[in-house]
């Protein structure tokens, strides 16, 4: 997301060289409108934007179940106090403006490996939890054929 239409260009073809598909968006209210229809991977913000700043965009999508773990990267010249800011709402990264196109892809690229690695330890989770519920009812099934048994 980014206001400035050579930028979004320049973001879009570099990701795109490097096979990342990309959608933008002109300002904060339309980012949030393409995250919820699209459902990215990451999402790169600029701080200065027109309606809805990137640092309000990120607290929204923080904010929203939905997209509260979504990677958020601000790729702006930020102050400070935006770096805090961005820090204190749950930005993951942070890319300098003028920035190297190889840095923007390395940046995105560690983003989505982050998200999947962070989705394979959530699903390894998941099968944990049904392993020991398996567990847990042939265990029940057993004990109730014993008390079965004995009840005789």
């Amino acid at each position: 997301m980014d206001d400035n239409k050579v930028i979004r260009q320049l973001i879009r073809v570099n990701l795109e060289l490097e096979g990342i598909e990309v959608v933008t968006a002109a300002d904060g209210a339309e980012c949030l409108d393409v995250v919820h229809r699209v459902r990215p991977d990451v999402v790169t913000l600029d701080v200065v934007m027109p309606r809805l700043d990137g640092l309000r965009t990120a607290a929204r999508l923080r904010a929203d179940p939905r997209t509260r773990h979504l990677p958020l990267a601000i790729v702006s010249a930020c102050t400070q106090y935006e770096l805090d800011t961005g820090l204190d709402v749950g930005v993951d990264a942070f890319l300098a403006k003028p920035f190297e196109p190889n840095e923007l892809v390395r940046l995105v690229r560690q983003l989505i490996e982050r998200k999947t690695d962070r989705e394979r330890r959530a699903a390894d989770r998941e099968l944990d939890t049904l392993d020991d519920l398996g567990e847990a009812d042939g265990a029940a099934a057993a004990y109730g054929s014993a008390l079965g048994s004995c009840e005789g």
